[in-house]
């Protein structure tokens, strides 16, 4: 059965910088392999074209640039943020979750969620990366296909995939 929408694709990868020689990113050898539903928005378009047609037992190794991955790094992603947008309701700043190197989630006035990691804490502010953390990388992919399946109706009604394809209710 090759690769198309609406398929449950289960593969295993190896995730590196710039070259199948870099530095390594992440991989799922030796773990769960990922499995996700085809042609539904859940991967990168681009990885998803780099698979498509292939069949149980292919393997594939392809670099996406950053503009076909997560897009350039961009400067202006970088915010300072007033110290009393992280007030609670009683006006108190809780500074140990603001630490350099914490993920953040902010929502702005139209309930859009935006996720970012504190670069800095200053007294009166905190500088914020809402960049992607691999925006401005070149990625290398390298896998084999193990499972390709058609998904459920109750995989695609809910969106994921299902372990061993089962309904919930």
């Amino acid at each position: 059965m090759n690769i198309q929408k609406n398929h449950v694709v289960s593969l295993h990868y190896t995730l590196t910088e710039d070259t199948v020689d870099g530095e390594l990113i992440e991989e799922t050898y030796n773990a769960e392999p990922l499995s996700f539903i085809y042609g539904v928005g859940m991967m990168l378009p681009s990885f998803e074209e780099n698979i498509e047609n292939k069949v149980v037992g292919d393997t594939f190794s392809f670099t996406l640039e950053p503009e076909d991955a997560y897009g350039e790094y961009e400067e202006q992603a970088v915010v300072e943020i007033p110290i009393g947008s992280f007030a609670d309701e009683a006006g108190n700043v809780d500074r140990s979750k603001l630490l350099a190197g914490a993920p953040l989630t902010m929502h702005d006035n139209e309930g859009r969620t935006y996720r970012g990691v504190v670069v800095e804490p200053k007294l009166d502010m905190i500088i914020v990366d809402f960049n992607h953390p691999m925006s401005g990388h070149t990625l290398h992919f390298k896998g084999e296909i193990l499972e390709v399946r058609e998904a459920t109706a109750s995989e695609l009604d809910h969106g994921h995939v299902h372990p061993g394809g089962h309904d919930h209710h």
